[in-house]
C-alpha cells in the first residue's frame, strides 16, 4: 500500500476514534447528569418520606426560590475526585440495598438521627453554598453560634447539621432554638398531690410529689455483700473493672425506672430559671431550707426528648449537676433523703443477686455484634432482647419501660436504654484504691468526671454488662453549645444519658 493510502487509513481510523470518543463522552456525560438528578436518586434510595420532607424544608421551600438537590448535600462539592469517588460508592451501596433489602424492614426513623446524618452529609458541601455565615437578617443568637462555629470548627470537629439537622428534610419534632414554657402534653396537669407518701416499713412504695401530679415507683433493695467488678475471664472486660472487691451495701430504696420526663418536667416547671445562674449562686441558694430557693434549669435548646416521646421514657441530656439538683428538690418536697446512687449501690442493684456478666443467663460473645461469625450470621438476641434496650432492638432511640422485663430486684432498664449517673467521681484505678470488704464505699474523694453506668440504647451487648464502667465526657458533651458560659443544666451532644434516684431508709424504719 502506498504512503498516501496509509495516511488516509490512519486519518479514517483517527476520525472514527474521535467520533467514538465524543459519542462516549456524550453518553457518559448524559449518564452523569441523569444519574445526579433527584429522580435517579429516588429510583434506588426510596425513603418513603424523603421527597415530601425535602419539599417542606428550607432547601426547597424558601423565600429566595433556590432549590437544593440531593447530590448537593449528600456528595462532596462537584468537580472534585472526592465527588466521583463518593458518587460511585453511594450508588453501588444504594443499588445493593435496593436489590437485597425490603423497604418495610428498613428503620427509616433512625436515618434521620444526627449520628447517621453525619455519615451521609458533607460539611464542605454546606460551606460551598453558604459562603457568608452572617447574612442580612441573622439574629444575635445566630451570630453568636456562627462565630463559635468558625472559631472551633476544626478543633471540635463541628458540622453544620449538628445545629441544622432539618435544613434538608423537614422534621416537625426537631427544633434549634430555646424551648419556651412546658411541653403541651405535660402542661395539662392531672391530679395534684398534696402530700408525700409516708414510709413506715421497708417495702416498695410509690412516692407522690406534693404540689405536682408526678409520682415515682420506688423498690426496696435489701442490703448485702457482692463481688464488685469483673473476673479476668469475662469477655470484653476492661482494666478499670478490676481488681474485683468484696463490697457490702446497706439497704436502700431505688427508682424502679430511670427518672421519666413526667417527673423531670414537674421539677423543671417548679424551679426553671430564665436567667443564667452560676453554680456557686445555685449552691448558695440551695443551702436554704425553703424549697422555693432551689433554682432549676434554664430552658433547653430544641426538644430535649429528640421527638422520641415523653411520658415514661427516661428524661435525657441533663447534666450531672442538674440530676443532683433534681434529687435535692425531691428531698425537700418529700421530707426524705433522695440522691444519686453510689457506684457500688448501682452495680449491686443491677446484678440483682447474680454474679454473671448480665443479671440473666448468657455469654457476651454470643450477644455481641463483634467478630466475624456474629457479623456474618447475626448475634443471638432471643434472651437479651427481653431485658435490655440496646443497639439491636432500640431503633436508635430510648424506649418505654413496657418494652423489657425487670431484673431479680424488680428494677427495669438497669442495662441499656440510657447511661445513668452515679454520685462517685471516676478513676480508672478506683478498685485498686478500694479496700476489700468495704462497707458502703463512695469512690474517690475528687476527680474531673463522674461515673456513668448501664450503657445506652445504641451500644453493643459488650458495653451493657453489669460490671462495665464509663464516665461523663463533660467538654465533649457540650461541643456544639455556643453559649458563654456553657450551660450547667443541659448537654448539647449526648442523648443517651439520664439517672435514677435512691432514697435512704428513713430513721425508725427497720430494713431487712
Amino acid at each position: 500500500m502506498s504512503k498516501s493510502g496509509n495516511k488516509k487509513k490512519f486519518l479514517l481510523v483517527g476520525l472514527a476514534g474521535l467520533v467514538v470518543g465524543f459519542s462516549l463522552m456524550i453518553l457518559l456525560n448524559s449518564f452523569y447528569v441523569k444519574s445526579s438528578s433527584n429522580e435517579a436518586c429516588m429510583m434506588c434510595h426510596y425513603h418513603p418520606d424523603s421527597d415530601a420532607s425535602w419539599k417542606q424544608s428550607v432547601h426547597y421551600n424558601n423565600g429566595s426560590g433556590v432549590k437544593t438537590d440531593c447530590v448537593e448535600c449528600h456528595l462532596p462539592p462537584k468537580g472534585s475526585f472526592a465527588y466521583f469517588k463518593a458518587k460511585a460508592a453511594t450508588g453501588m451501596k444504594d443499588v445493593w440495598s435496593y436489590l437485597t433489602k425490603k423497604q418495610e424492614d428498613i428503620d427509616w426513623d433512625s436515618k434521620g438521627e444526627l449520628e447517621y446524618a453525619t455519615k451521609i452529609v458533607y460539611n464542605e458541601s454546606c460551606k460551598e453554598c453558604h459562603i457568608n455565615l452572617f447574612p442580612e437578617g441573622i439574629t444575635d443568637d445566630g451570630v453568636t453560634a456562627h462565630l463559635y462555629y468558625e472559631e472551633n470548627e476544626e478543633k471540635l470537629d463541628l458540622q453544620c447539621i449538628s445545629c441544622h439537622l432539618d435544613a434538608g428534610h423537614y422534621n416537625p419534632n426537631y427544633q434549634h432554638g430555646q424551648m419556651t414554657g412546658l411541653p403541651g402534653a405535660v402542661a395539662e396537669a392531672a391530679e395534684v398531690y398534696t402530700e408525700s407518701t409516708p414510709v413506715t416499713e421497708f417495702k416498695n412504695y410509690t412516692e407522690t410529689i406534693p404540689g405536682t401530679s408526678a409520682s415515682i415507683r420506688m423498690v426496696a433493695v435489701p442490703g448485702g455483700s457482692f463481688t464488685m467488678g469483673s473476673p479476668e475471664d469475662e469477655p470484653f472486660r476492661r482494666s478499670d473493672e478490676s481488681p474485683q472487691r468484696n463490697v457490702t451495701v446497706s439497704p436502700f430504696f431505688m427508682g424502679e425506672l430511670e427518672v421519666t420526663w413526667d417527673q423531670y418536667w414537674a421539677f423543671y416547671g417548679e424551679t426553671m430559671s430564665e436567667g443564667r445562674i452560676s453554680p456557686e449562686e445555685v449552691y448558695a441558694n440551695n443551702s436554704r431550707e425553703d424549697v422555693d430557693a432551689i433554682s432549676g434549669p434554664t430552658p433547653p435548646f430544641g426538644f430535649p426528648d429528640q421527638g422520641w416521646g415523653m411520658g415514661e421514657r427516661p428524661a435525657i441530656t441533663m447534666t450531672h449537676y442538674a440530676a443532683e439538683t433534681f434529687c435535692q428538690w425531691l428531698s425537700k418536697k418529700t421530707g426524705k433523703k433522695y440522691r444519686l446512687p453510689t457506684e457500688a449501690e448501682w452495680e449491686y442493684a443491677a446484678r440483682g443477686g447474680t454474679s454473671t456478666p448480665y443479671f440473666f443467663e448468657g455469654n457476651p460473645k454470643k450477644f455481641t455484634n463483634e467478630g466475624f461469625w456474629n457479623g456474618l450470621f447475626g448475634a443471638d438476641t432471643a434472651v437479651i432482647n427481653r431485658y435490655v434496650v440496646y443497639v439491636n432492638n432500640s431503633k436508635n432511640r430510648t424506649q418505654e419501660p413496657a418494652k423489657i422485663q425487670a431484673n431479680p430486684f424488680g428494677l427495669k432498664n438497669m442495662l441499656g436504654n440510657v447511661m445513668e449517673y452515679c454520685s462517685d467521681w471516676y478513676a480508672e484505678d478506683a478498685y485498686t484504691q478500694l479496700q476489700d470488704g468495704a462497707v458502703d464505699p463512695q469512690g474517690p474523694a475528687s476527680g474531673e468526671e463522674h461515673v456513668v453506668r448501664g450503657g445506652l440504647y445504641n451500644e453493643d451487648a459488650s458495653e451493657v454488662r453489669c460490671a462495665a464502667r464509663a464516665h461523663t465526657e463533660h467538654d465533649a458533651w457540650l461541643k456544639t453549645d455556643p453559649q458563654n458560659p456553657k450551660s450547667i443544666w443541659w448537654y448539647s451532644d449526648i442523648k443517651g444519658i439520664g439517672f435514677r434516684v435512691v432514697c435512704e431508709v428513713p430513721e425508725g424504719v427497720a430494713a431487712q
